[in-house]
């Protein structure tokens, strides 16, 4: 498996990144009433925005482009909710179900009260799309932090996106070439990551829940596999 090894970013590049963060979390999002408001938000952002992160960008922007905005959010609950290999919860790649996830997460809050907010009330700090708005509009320095020290996790949730074709791996490949080179310590752990997938622990823990809605997702099935719980492999 070969990450991916973006050009290295001199100083004018800073605001080019916090555009393609910016850009990225838009469409990432979750695809309820406001998808069209947002679609339209980062085609303005990529209008700015030069390079392959343009192309790539630019590319999601048109496949988000639908117009059925219900089968668009049952493909990204099936992507995101229901595959634990292409989950968007950063510590979740690094914890898993572990009693570790918990100090992780505390700290994503905790950046994000050193930079003067607070973590959002109706979303997990790790989330890659807060994330990303946290690093575009609150503390660049910050956030580019807590991408990196998680890099090897988005570079196997855009190996996994990628395999199944998600017009999301282009806008998680956007975002690493904002990130450093990769070292090839970095690959090997994203080759392992990839093969076994996040530890698992359940002894002792409640059910991981993920917070990422669908608000309107499908009637489940009669197996109950669109039960919302912890993502799927």
């Amino acid at each position: 498996m070969r990450l991916l090894r973006p050009r290295r970013a001199g100083p004018d590049r800073a605001l080019h990144h916090r555009l393609v963060r910016q850009a990225a979390s838009l469409l990432l999002a979750y695809p309820d009433d406001g998808h069209a408001g947002r679609l339209r938000m980062a085609g303005q952002l990529v209008d700015h925005i030069t390079g392959a992160e343009r192309d790539m960008l630019g590319a999601a922007v048109r496949a988000l482009d639908e117009p059925d905005l219900l089968a668009l959010a049952q493909r990204y609950v099936a992507t995101f909710d229901l595959r634990r290999r292409s989950t968007m919860y950063l510590t979740y790649w690094t914890a898993g179900d572990t009693r570790n996830r918990g100090a992780e997460m505390h700290a994503f809050a905790s950046a994000y009260r050193a930079a003067g907010v607070d973590p959002p009330a109706s979303e997990s700090p790790d989330h890659l799309p807060v994330v990303l708005e946290f690093a575009a509009t609150v503390d660049p320095s910050a956030g580019e932090e807590l991408l990196i020290r998680y890099r090897v996790a988005l570079d196997v949730l855009h190996t996994s996106l990628h395999e199944t074709g998600s017009p999301y791996a282009q806008v998680v490949a956007a975002v690493c070439a904002t990130l450093p080179p990769v070292t090839a310590r970095d690959e090997e752990r994203a080759r392992r990551l990839a093969q076994a997938g996040p530890p698992r622990e359940s002894i002792g823990l409640q059910p991981f829940t993920l917070t990422v809605p669908p608000r309107t997702a499908p009637s489940s099935p009669s197996d109950g596999s669109s039960r919302r719980g912890a993502p799927r492999s």
